[in-house]
């Protein structure tokens, strides 16, 4: 952790036990104690915690960082109760807003000091006891969210074999270190909307700079969750959010589609939302390039610094195949020849094409167990390959259609480094463009072949941040870098650790507890 957010951690202590000082000089008066302790920070927790006859450890724990955020608040209603204060209004003040509320109750001609005899004669309404449990179960759970583990469940199909479908996961924040909220002011557990209304689920009166604890980079191969860098303005319907974005739609209707600029036309029917970088969608892939790295695809293969880069055993691929002597198949017979196929997405991983030919998605190992079936025509399996030129305004980073690019066939492209500078071209430009811009928040123009950078003509800049590449196991099914670009480090949330459940139809047993690779 750097020394200067340390340093800020403390400093917000720091302010958490010495604003409500002022009024709390008046109560460590009436409870016969020297008011001046009251200025000290945690000597005064201390003195508070003696007059309530409670834990002196406490004090300690808010030595923590964070941690000591949520005690501070705790040692505050425990000292508002030895002044016979109990209702659940002083002790939600006592908690959030006690640079007030102390003063207001040195005051109060209602507060008399009772001490901690007092406090016991008390007994809490049942009704109390639930909330408080409550609260100390949601403020628990939103620490280890944040800073130790969050449960991911599985959407979509990008990742399969690796990851199904309805598999839930936990997904280690430790791993590249805690990231603090950039939008603190949050409802617990969800991410981006609320459930029925579906309005935010955040504000954005308090807005943090992307700051991480711990860090520790990405490594190669990872599989890993984040949030979806081009999900920071979605159309606000079921059908789009990210499944569909934003700038793919722009780009689309730029191109002509009138579809499309129907959809932008229309903002009541599609209105456009736009999400702040730690509420954008969370998305899950392999990161096959990390920051530093040159990636290239050739023929579907995937290439880090001009060597073949890793395969997961669990990665799948589309192949076409020919039965012999006219033999029908189906996929219940490749599910018991061992080929597992989910045939609910919107590509099935099989189906006949006609003249007894098939389309397929398998894995390397799947591969392998086609080719012995009697029935299946080995000699006649091939990778199905995307044409160069499909579609190149959907890839990244929508060149002009002179760039020969596809899903199979894509780059070189380097990936940014933090520390590493460049020199802007018109060739780079289109790669670099939104980096600079929206994740390292500087202006940037172009105005007579120049460049200028926060206003300063220069055609040399360097990165802030490290950057990676993301892309599905599920290649030919996967919405990914090769479409939206690169992944800051900035958008990582954690590294997908465990499938404690699977569920299809009925539990899958044998993905229970399994450590994803």
């Amino acid at each position: 952790m750097p020394v200067n957010h340390l340093l800020v951690i403390y400093l917000i202590s720091l302010l958490l036990v010495l604003l409500p000082s002022f009024g709390l000089a008046k109560l460590f008066k009436q409870a016969g104690r020297e008011s001046w302790k009251a200025y000290i920070p945690f000597y005064n927790t201390w003195i508070m915690q003696d007059i309530a006859q409670r834990p002196k450890h406490w004090v300690f724990w808010q030595l923590i960082p964070v941690v000591g955020w949520f005690i501070t608040p705790g040692i505050f209603i425990e000292f508002a109760k030895v002044f016979c204060r109990f209702s659940f209004l002083d002790h939600t003040a006592a908690a959030l807003v006690p640079f007030f509320y102390f003063p207001w109750l040195a005051k109060n001609k209602d507060a008399r000091f009772i001490g901690p005899e007092g406090v016991k004669k008390h007994r809490k309404p049942g009704w109390r006891e639930w909330v408080d449990a409550a609260i100390f179960a949601i403020v628990a759970a939103t620490l280890i969210r944040t800073f130790v583990f969050e449960a991911y469940t599985i959407p979509s199909s990008s990742m399969e074999k690796t990851l199904l479908v309805k598999d839930f996961l936990f997904v280690s924040k430790l791993s590249y270190g805690p990231r603090i909220p950039n939008t603190p002011l949050s409802v617990p557990f969800v991410h981006n909307y609320l459930p029925f209304t579906n309005g935010k689920s955040y504000s954005t009166l308090i807005q943090l700079p992307y700051i991480r604890w711990f860090a520790s980079p990405v490594k190669r191969n990872d599989c890993v969750v984040f949030n979806f860098p081009a999900g920071d303005s979605v159309i606000h319907r079921p059908e789009f959010e990210s499944a569909n974005p934003y700038y793919d739609i722009k780009r689309r209707a730029a191109a002509g589609s009138q579809e499309d600029q129907y959809i932008l036309n229309n903002p009541e029917t599609f209105p456009v939302v736009s999400h702040p970088p730690d509420k954008t969608d969370n998305y899950i892939k392999r990161c096959v390039a990390v920051a530093g790295d040159t990636l290239q695809i050739v023929d579907g293969i995937v290439y880090i610094n001009n060597k073949p880069g890793y395969v997961s055993p669990t990665s799948a691929t589309y192949y076409y195949f020919r039965t012999k002597n006219n033999v029908i198949i189906d996929e219940d017979f490749l599910r018991e020849a061992g080929i597992a196929l989910n045939m609910e997405s919107g590509m099935p991983d099989f189906s006949p094409l006609g003249n007894n030919i098939y389309h397929i998605n398998l894995t390397l190992d799947e591969l392998e167990i086609l080719k012995k079936l009697p029935a299946v025509d080995a000699a006649s399996i091939t990778k199905e390959r995307i044409p160069t030129n499909a579609e190149p305004e959907r890839l990244f980073p929508y060149y002009d259609k002179a760039h020969e690019w596809s899903v199979d066939d894509y780059g070189p492209i380097w990936v940014p480094k933090k520390g590493s500078t460049i020199t802007l071209t018109p060739e780079n430009y289109p790669i670099y463009e939104r980096v600079i811009r929206s994740y390292e928040g500087n202006t940037l123009e172009v105005k007579d072949g120049k460049y200028y950078i926060n206003g300063q003509a220069t055609n040399q800049y360097t990165f802030k941040m490290d950057y990676y590449w993301m892309m599905g196991d599920n290649r030919h099914k996967s919405q990914d870098s090769r479409f939206w670009g690169f992944v800051p480090e900035s958008a990582v949330v954690g590294k997908a650790w465990m499938i404690w459940f699977s569920y299809d139809k009925g539990p899958r047993w044998k993905r229970l507890f399994k450590i994803i690779k």
